[in-house]
């Protein structure tokens, strides 16, 4: 097939090494941090993310590692525990939340061992190569691309024992403030907290400002922090691109996950639309010759990113409102309505090839 080099190896970049490996090509993947740098911190696996796994032949793994589906109401609700909006359990049936770090070990293992050189930042693309995929994240150097700040910051944690949840999880809202919760498949609970302010506020002590903003809400927030190391805490500010790229492809360099489209976490769709950047590459690169397979998945993948860029960002607008109009809004939209919405987001499939071409 030829010889791939790949910048990052976040989620985007391992699939893509995976995928790429298993259709015969010489993969290189460089990443400039050690191994077992991922921080701790939860992700949200949906219908579109497992069938891109599948396409990369790695979704059963990430499965056992997955767990079931917890019988939760899913949704949005006041800081005092009242429900604004409920989600029907058949739209979030495959939706799974998994700790970062775990979902790393799974893709890193499926690699051939040697796959990737740690502690290597790249200035300059490799040459040798015939195809580079810059899977280098949001301030991605390949990309060159400003970001911009979304208004928000956030800090995120994982508790060190499981927590009830008392039936319910999501998010829960109050003027410029919200703080949701997860479970994850062994009890313990992913939780992050996100506030509007000025980009590059800091605290001298940042879980004290964690608690002071949350510990009041409904239960089980409070018992959520008193189960979290505050060491362990990830405190960002929350950031997209400042503009849509108008190509993905340069030569035979190819932009993917952040580095393409960074978006707000506000869909939970980041690393979704990684996986299925990686799994339409390797289906691509694997069918088509070269430039035509680049310039195929510039054309299959930037649509359906940028959309979802701009569907997050306003997203985050809404839960983040001060607004009185924003619980409303909330309150009268049918669920029906909220769950064609997510199944619009979670429908999508291996892109088709030229007939002919397997």
């Amino acid at each position: 097939m030829g010889r791939v080099a790949i910048i990052g190896a976040g989620i985007g970049g391992l699939a893509t090494a995976i995928g790429l490996q298993r259709h015969g090509w010489d993969v290189a993947v460089f990443e400039r941090s050690g191994p077992n740098s991922q921080v701790g911190a939860g992700l949200s696996l949906f219908a579109n993310g497992f069938r891109a796994l599948d396409a990369l032949e790695i979704g059963d793994a990430v499965r056992a590692i997955a767990g079931e589906q917890q019988p939760l109401i899913n949704g949005q609700r006041r800081r005092d525990g009242r429900w604004l909006a409920t989600m029907p359990a058949s739209a979030t049936r495959e939706l799974r939340v998994v700790h970062r770090a775990d979902l790393h070990r799974v893709l890193t293992d499926a690699l051939e061992p040697g796959s990737i050189t740690y502690g290597t930042e790249v200035v300059d693309l490799p040459t040798g190569f015939d195809v580079v995929v810059a899977a280098d994240g949001l301030r991605s150097p390949t990309r060159g691309t400003a970001v911009r700040y979304s208004g928000c910051t956030s800090w995120r944690g994982v508790t060190e024992r499981p927590v009830d949840l008392l039936g319910g999880a999501g998010e829960s809202l109050g003027r410029g403030e919200r703080f949701g919760l997860a479970p994850l498949p062994d009890g313990r609970v992913y939780w992050f907290g996100v506030v509007s302010m000025p980009a590059g506020s800091t605290f001298p002590d940042e879980f004290a400002e964690v608690r002071r903003r949350f510990a009041g809400w409904h239960a089980p927030i409070a018992e959520v922090l008193d189960a979290t190391d505050p060491a362990a805490v990830v405190r960002t500010d929350i950031h997209d691109l400042a503009r849509p790229l108008p190509s993905f492809v340069r030569g035979t360099t190819v932009l993917l996950g952040d580095a393409a489209h960074a978006m707000t976490p506000d869909l939970g769709q980041g690393a979704n639309m990684a996986l299925e950047d990686a799994a339409t590459l390797t289906r691509l690169l694997s069918t088509l010759p070269r430039s035509e397979a680049l310039i195929t998945y510039d054309r299959k993948r930037r649509p359906r990113t940028q959309a979802t860029a701009r569907k997050a960002r306003t997203m985050g607008r809404l839960l983040q409102s001060r607004s009185p109009l924003r619980d409303v809004l909330l309150r009268l939209t049918p669920p029906s309505v909220a769950a064609h919405q997510l199944a619009a987001l979670q429908d999508w499939s291996q892109p088709e090839v030229p007939s002919g071409r397997s």
